[in-house]
């Protein structure tokens, strides 16, 4: 039996800002950008990975939600408190360059961890954490 990830979710407050942000700045690929019973349903892959899709999606995309769980999860996504995403690369530090000129807001520059990874971490335009890592030379 085999199990593998097929979509993970990120919650954005603009889906057009983050479009630019994940497709522009990053490289995914924009695979699926719908409407749905109100909604927008958007997901973008890394083509080099292309059976995992990252789903960006509303705050609180449950649409029996209330109001004010809705303007709760809004208030976290504003404070950078929902979890953010890890992604591997195999150049940590041109990475780095890339969406610092860009213009992504650098949370992190890149240094050795002593975990064994060499990283940086940014926030994205709705305000999760995103962190870029590749494994450390020895």
């Amino acid at each position: 039996m085999n199990i593998n990830l097929s979509q993970c979710f990120i919650a954005v407050d603009d889906h057009d800002k983050a479009l630019a942000f994940y497709r522009d700045v990053l490289g995914l690929e924009v695979r699926n950008d719908v409407g749905f019973e109100g909604m927008r349903w958007v997901t973008v892959a890394s083509p080099t990975q292309p059976d995992v899709e990252i789903v960006l999606e509303p705050p609180l995309a449950d649409p029996n939600a209330s109001l004010a769980d809705r303007q709760a999860m809004a208030e976290l996504l504003a404070k950078g408190m929902l979890r953010g995403v890890i992604f591997s690369t195999d150049d940590v530090d041109a990475t780095f360059e890339r969406i610092r000129a860009a213009g992504g807001e650098v949370l992190q520059e890149p240094v050795d961890q002593p975990y064994g990874v060499r990283d940086c971490a940014f926030r994205d335009p709705a305000g999760n954490m995103l962190r870029f890592n590749q494994p450390r030379k020895h």
